[in-house]
């Protein structure tokens, strides 16, 4: 959404709230598989210190802090769904486990909203989780993250733009 500053001025954007969100979950997501933390700390930490805070001189965008919620505490007491359907959606030659921890909090997240959040579109969700991965990769990372994500709407929602391989 944009609105105008004053008549001749650029539009100025407002974040994404959702988008903050959703990268602020794959922070937090990567933040407890390799420190081994809890969703509850993880959660307070966030809210309190990160959304919408300034951390080492770096600020935090303003975030939906109920989205941010709920894919954390959804990836995780959905994981022992959500990881079998990345499992699927990967190669041979790509299993889950090796895949760093940022890519698999990726595909966690996108997988999660794919599966819980029909309310969001697949485009959406698909665009966002690739810029995410991006945001922290520059090869082949996005194109895995678009690859997996479309394979798995078509298998939880029967909508993707590619043909189905299985």
């Amino acid at each position: 959404m944009s609105e105008p500053t004053s008549p001749g001025q650029p539009a100025v954007r407002h974040a994404n709230k959702r988008g903050a969100a959703r990268l602020a979950a794959v922070q937090a997501l990567y933040q407890m598989d390799v420190a081994g933390s809890g969703v509850f700390e993880i959660t307070a930490e966030y809210e309190a210190f990160r959304l919408g805070k300034e951390v080492d001189g770096a600020l935090y965008r303003e975030a939906d802090a109920q989205w941010f919620r709920a894919i954390l505490t959804g990836v995780v007491e959905d994981q022992k769904t959500i990881d079998p359907i990345i499992r699927q959606s990967l190669t041979e030659d790509w299993p889950l486990s090796r895949l760093d921890s940022t890519l698999r909090a990726i595909l966690r997240a996108g997988v999660y909203e794919l599966m819980k959040r029909e309310d969001v579109p697949v485009a959406v969700i698909v665009s966002e989780y690739v810029d995410i991965a991006k945001a922290f990769y520059e090869e082949d990372e996005p194109k895995l993250v678009n690859a997996v994500l479309d394979r798995v709407s078509r298998r939880v929602r029967g909508e993707g733009r590619g043909k189905d391989a299985s």
